[in-house]
């Protein structure tokens, strides 16, 4: 198994695409919200998340070291 090392602008990135992604499914998953308001933020979040995580995935691969 390789080694990643990643700088802290990297990892944050990182950890916001994840962070993006967990909370528009935790907003469609939840009922505090009106539907409408639920769907828009939850499918928002979600494609926020899921667009940025091919980019974060390969700054990861570009920071990997054998």
């Amino acid at each position: 198994m390789g080694n990643v090392t990643l700088s802290f602008p990297t990892f944050g990135f990182v950890v916001g695409t994840r962070a993006a992604l967990g909370a528009g499914v935790g907003l469609l998953l939840a009922r505090r919200l009106t539907e409408r308001h639920r769907r828009r933020a939850g499918l928002a979040l979600v494609l926020i998340g899921a667009a940025t995580t091919v980019p974060a995935v390969m700054a990861v691969f570009r920071k990997r070291k054998s």
